[in-house]
């Protein structure tokens, strides 16, 4: 399978008894050392009031790694884009791109307790082999797909619908009384502003310095076949798909994306990578032992408590259970790979078969550097050999 890239998706995680900076340094190393290792991308998550979490500002990290680094592309994965301009977005990453030219990607996503609005209508297809834009749907029985790969059923979000944690974070992170632009129109002006070419509505020209011109990579990542996915297929942009973040709509967001795709400029086909949690060791208990913090981490992000620092297996396990705790992570804990290289290399395999990936994006957190360090060192040579 050496000839499906892998890539990084990092969270910057904070483990506990340690530092944000602590965090930030050891990404860094990690993103040299899967540079060494054959990575095609690295990318940094955005995620705010999150005490486990300090990547905060993709752009700002990438920043920093980009210096630390010299061949791996970086991206974002992916800008929120619900509480910033598209402006501000073509900017900061035209800035990066100045002194890093052709390594960047700029992964766009919805924000979190965002409202969701209906698909724009797409526009006339331009003429393409009708395989380009036929959604062939994948069949699921009882739970998977054909080749095995595990589809939960969908989770539900809906006890966070009116969170005060999730309007503070709103609050806190958009101007008093601004209102977040329309998604599909926010991604046509940075295109714009990217190509040179964006007008006003009354016609005035804008032209982002730096910015424009920029050799970006420019992504779309979603967890459903809804808006983004359809977004991205319009415009003829490369999609992201989160197995990782939301296993039971994989199928229908990379479907959605394909069904919706347009030829341009960038791509006459279709692209999809595809997100896995993912925890590799040397053999199955040893990662099941790293992997055991994962649950009550799932579960502090999805109560809206915010992210808490990693836990060791051994506070992982003194964490009180309900069946209702279970229930919450079930579909996250159920769809991580956890176990040795070649355990987990098929299960990738069945990810990718399952979905058509073109790539696979692999996130992994453990409570020690070392031990995530070794994860994608074994991961590597793995993929590598088949």
């Amino acid at each position: 399978m050496s000839g499906i890239p892998l890539g990084v998706l990092d969270l910057v995680p904070v483990s506990s008894g340690s530092t944000a900076a602590e965090a930030l340094r050891n990404s860094i190393d990690l993103a040299r050392r899967t540079e060494q290792y054959g990575y095609a991308r690295y990318w940094f998550a955005e995620h705010h009031l999150n005490p486990g979490v300090a990547g905060a500002s993709p752009a700002v990290v990438l920043a920093l790694t980009a210096s630390a680094t010299s061949t791996i592309r970086l991206g974002s994965g992916a800008v929120q884009l619900g509480h910033r301009t598209a402006l501000s977005t073509v900017e900061e990453f035209g800035l990066i791109d100045a002194l890093h030219p052709g390594r960047l990607d700029l992964g766009l996503g919805r924000s979190a307790g965002r409202p969701s609005t209906p698909p724009a209508t797409p526009a006339p297809p331009h003429p393409a082999p009708s395989q380009a834009r036929t959604r062939t749907v994948t069949p699921v029985v009882d739970g998977r797909t054909p080749n095995g790969l595990l589809i939960p059923p969908p989770f539900s979000f809906e006890h966070l619908i009116g969170s005060p944690r999730v309007a503070l974070q709103r609050r806190l992170l958009q101007q008093p009384h601004a209102e977040a632009q329309d998604y599909g129109e926010q991604i046509d002006d940075i295109l714009a502003l990217l190509a040179g070419t964006y007008r006003s509505a009354d016609g005035i020209e804008a032209h982002a310095v730096p910015g424009e011109g920029a050799d970006l990579q420019v992504w779309i990542l979603g967890s459903s076949g809804g808006q983004s996915a359809e977004a991205a297929g319009r415009n003829g942009l490369r999609f992201a798909a989160n197995y990782h973040v939301s296993p039971a709509s994989v199928l229908e967001a990379a479907e959605g994306y394909r069904a919706a795709f347009q030829p341009s400029d960038v791509l006459d086909k279709p692209y999809v990578s595809v997100s896995a949690d993912v925890v590799v060791a040397e053999d199955d208990a040893t990662a099941r032992e790293l992997a055991t913090g994962y649950a009550p981490w799932v579960r502090s992000i999805r109560t809206a408590e915010g992210a808490i620092p990693y836990p060791t297996p051994e506070e992982a396990r003194a964490h009180p259970w309900t069946e209702a705790d279970r229930a919450l992570v079930a579909d996250r804990v159920d769809t991580q790979f956890v176990g040795s290289p070649a355990h987990v290399a098929d299960q990738l395999e069945r990810l990718q078969e399952a979905t058509g990936a073109d790539e696979l994006l692999i996130t992994t957190i453990t409570h020690g550097h070392a031990d995530r360090v070794r994860s994608y060192a074994l991961l590597a040579d793995e993929w590598q050999r088949r």
